[in-house]
């Protein structure tokens, strides 16, 4: 795993990524809350979770899992559909969901535009945390893309399909961390990790200078 082996040998980058890290995922939530005040539920407002401040985030497994292994989570922001207007909720569902893979896909992009611009050296800390700050804030963004719940795929999709078919995913949800665990432990969600890991490369790519 890159992330231990850049503890090994530097030590230094390894803080440096993972504050990176650890505020990457704060930003995917708090991209959920700020999107869900914007169109009218201020829930994640009141509970004080549209702020920076790591101690209103962090989940202790999540950050230990992000620093060892790669990936990780927050606690998840409180959002209450019920606070959107009628006419908007499919809509908020939709926006609300995909705003913290777009917090993600925005993170790898300007990690990745600062690795063209800058064109660090292989092998310096510099090289090694934008490449991470990438690789996994893309991988971050793909595996929430899936359509399981609870994971953000589930919602958009949602935001899309009739009610009767929605209940099913509700229903599922409770059991949902487990389904994908055990998808993630046999290895059935690699293709569809890869496929949307190369969709957001492919579209990142395209903003990025040549």
């Amino acid at each position: 795993m890159g992330l231990i082996r850049l503890l090994m040998s530097d030590p230094a980058a390894f803080v440096m990524l993972a504050v990176l890290l650890l505020y990457s995922v704060i930003l995917h939530e708090l991209a959920h809350g700020w999107v869900a005040y914007r169109m009218g539920d201020a829930t994640a407002k009141w509970l004080g979770r549209l702020t920076l401040n790591p101690i209103k985030h962090l989940d202790p497994i999540g950050s230990l899992m992000l620093l060892i292994v790669g990936f990780g989570w927050a606690k998840p922001v409180p959002i209450n559909l019920e606070n959107i207007p009628a006419p908007q909720r499919r809509k908020g569902l939709i926006l609300v969901s995909a705003a913290g893979v777009a917090a993600n896909i925005i993170i790898a992009f300007c990690a990745l535009l600062l690795w063209r611009l800058i064109s660090p050296e292989p092998g310096s800390m510099l090289y090694q945390v934008l490449y991470l700050l990438s690789h996994i804030n893309i991988m971050l963004a793909a595996f929430n893309l899936i359509p399981i719940p609870p994971l953000d795929g589930s919602k958009i999709l949602m935001g899309f399909t009739p009610e009767s078919f929605n209940r099913v995913l509700y229903q599922i949800e409770p059991f949902g961390f487990f389904i994908v665990l055990g998808l993630l432990f046999l290895g059935a969600l690699n293709p569809v990790i890869d496929i949307f890991q190369y969709g957001i490369i492919t579209f990142i790519s395209l903003f990025l200078p040549a």
